[in-house]
């Protein structure tokens, strides 16, 4: 977890590394400081948010102090093990300040607002880096701490801009707006006072004026929809849009085409009459041992495929390339897919198959709120062993689900939908859906994912089911 190590003035100087918030990551990106240098830190403060490619954590400073400097600015990626921050652990003390660390450092990139003072209320998953390109740390840089740090606090303040001599003179902000626009600065005629490169220099390079018509302001960075903050994008003129591919986002793309290109995939349908299903609902609603959880068709579904897993527990399982072995388990944790604005993410119920209907009501619940809010964490999304994806609730019909990687199967499920259906021998309208489920051919055969997927379909067909069968 977290690791701490001293400075040459082990009594006063106290160093906080970057941690593995996750299983097994290497890195992560700094999202937003909620301190700077001066500040006073308690233990337990969270000090920084970050993102990794599961989710995005806040980090708590393991000890009470002073802020003496941040090592990385926002936007930068850091390699697990490296030093973020710095504290003083005896402030007033008179001891002299620690030695320069020779540690590798990023160049800060500009950050246009100022950083707030102390802890701000920010959830887990709220807000998103404005920075668009992902830096690493560069290897041997002979920079010292207090050059980097006193780059980072004038990028930090906003305050005018730390520029080596033979760059050109602008501001953070400026640079920023250049670097989204795709204009070197070399190529731009300042302005300003004292030879200083202003917006307005940065735009007019990026869009040239016509000689008898206005200049056209050129598009700044905009917020991606529906995120619950910025993340920069560029536009180009009205023709075309560039959005990094980063964080979560990045990790889905990753995993989803390995498990594509990795497992080989085979889906079947079967179109079921779920009545009786939405009948069982609206009587669970009313039920007082159902009290203050929500009740819905997701949770019947869930509790069918933990039936069916139990009958045919051979699916329960995961191929292990490196040994050559399928591995069973004898528990599941149930995945539910969730749409979020960092990206789908696929957080489990752990134990799902030792959990009575309320209980899984219950932890379904606690799934979905978690993940809107966005504080779905890097451990809830690990260890999962077949998942539900419901397609349905964006109005489709079914679809062809991709393997989380790591599991043997998942299922789909579709719209439910009033249709003609020949029910005791006469067409009369009924309550329908259409389910698939894609599974690993390499370890589960044909037949072993039909009757998984049939089981599924007779308890939503017959839900007493549930009882005769679990």
């Amino acid at each position: 977890m977290t690791t701490m190590t001293d400075t040459s003035n082990a009594a006063r100087f106290r160093e906080f590394k970057m941690p593995d918030v996750g299983e097994g990551l290497t890195e992560a990106e700094i999202l937003k400081w909620y301190v700077r240098p001066g500040d006073t830190v308690t233990d337990g403060q969270v000090v920084c948010e970050v993102e990794t490619a599961k989710a995005a954590v806040e980090l708590p400073i393991p000890f009470d102090g002073v802020v003496h400097e941040l090592r990385f600015p926002e936007g930068t990626t850091v390699d697990v093990g490296q030093v973020i921050i710095a504290v003083d652990v005896a402030p007033g003390s008179g001891d002299a300040a620690p030695a320069p660390v020779a540690a590798p450092v990023a160049e800060p990139e500009p950050s246009e607002p100022e950083a707030p003072k102390g802890r701000q209320p920010v959830l887990v998953g709220y807000g998103v880096s404005e920075s668009s390109t992902k830096r690493r740390a560069r290897k041997g840089a002979a920079a010292s701490v207090p050059a980097a740090a006193a780059a980072i606090q004038g990028e930090m303040n906003g305050h005018g801009a730390v520029v080596p001599e033979s760059r050109p003179l602008a501001k953070p902000p400026v640079r920023k707006l250049a670097k989204d626009l795709g204009i070197d600065l070399a190529t731009v005629v300042p302005t300003g006072e004292g030879g200083i490169i202003t917006r307005e220099d940065v735009r007019a390079a990026a869009a040239p004026v016509p000689a008898q018509a206005p200049a056209p302001v050129a598009a700044e960075a905009v917020p991606a929809p529906e995120a619950p903050a910025p993340v920069v994008v560029t536009t180009v003129g009205a023709r075309e849009t560039r959005i990094p591919v980063k964080g979560v986002r990045k990790a889905i793309a990753q995993a989803m085409v390995g498990s594509a290109f990795t497992a080989p995939h085979v889906t079947e349908f079967v179109t079921v009459d779920v009545t009786r299903t939405m009948k069982l609902v609206a009587e669970l609603k009313e039920d007082k041992d159902m009290a203050g959880v929500r009740v819905n068709p997701l949770l019947i579904i869930a509790k069918a495929l933990l039936v069916a897993i139990k009958r045919n527990p051979e699916v329960n399982a995961a191929w292990d390339e490196a040994n050559q072995e399928i591995v069973q388990k004898h528990y599941v944790n149930l995945g539910i897919a969730a749409a979020t604005p960092r990206g789908l993410i696929v957080p489990n119920i752990k134990d799902a198959h030792d959990k009575t209907l309320p209980q899984l009501a219950a932890a379904l619940g606690e799934l979905v709120s978690t993940a809107r809010d966005g504080k779905t964490s890097p451990a809830a999304m690990a260890g999962g062993t077949v998942t539900i994806t419901n397609v349905g609730v964006f109005g489709v019909d079914t679809g062809t689900p991709i393997l989380n990687p790591g599991e043997s199967a998942i299922l789909a499920v579709g719209a439910i939908k009033l249709q003609p259906w020949v029910h005791k021998g006469k067409v009369k309208p009924r309550q329908v859906t259409t389910l698939a489920l894609s599974f690993d051919h390499r370890l589960v055969d044909g037949e072993l994912g039909s009757k998984v997927l049939a089981d599924v379909a007779a308890i939503l067909e017959q839900p007493k089911r549930l009882i005769t069968w679990a």
